[in-house]
């Protein structure tokens, strides 16, 4: 004679959730000129590339994210959303990131020189 198993019973939880961290904020303006962006056939970079590349390492790379960003139709409410966020890195709006501040260049890994290089 054979054996019937039942089936596993499903984990319930019986306490309640803890509180959850919430997502940033995001404004309606932001979502609106992003869809309306996408709407118009309008390119946007950070979409349609790889994400990966607005949080490059290398000072050209850096570079080449922030090139991307010029002809980017959102690129004002992108810098205006990564600053009420504060953003911690990455390239946004055409701006660089770094520890939540926009700084201009992104310097390379290392100790700098202490003499110039002879060439």
């Amino acid at each position: 004679m054979s054996s019937v198993t039942a089936p596993p019973v499903p984990f319930v939880p019986t306490q309640p959730p803890t509180e959850q961290a919430h997502p940033p904020e995001v404004s309606l303006m932001q979502i609106t000129a992003f869809d309306d962006a996408e709407t118009l056939g309008a390119p946007i970079p950070c979409r349609s590339l790889d994400p990966e590349v607005f949080f490059a390492e290398t000072p050209a790379d850096v570079e080449y994210a922030k090139s991307l960003c010029g002809t980017c139709p959102v690129k004002e409410s992108c810098l205006q959303g990564a600053l009420e966020r504060r953003e911690p890195w990455g390239v946004w709006g055409g701006e660089l990131f770094v520890q939540g501040v926009v700084v201009a260049r992104k310097r390379p890994r290392g100790r700098p020189r202490k003499n110039e290089v002879v060439a």
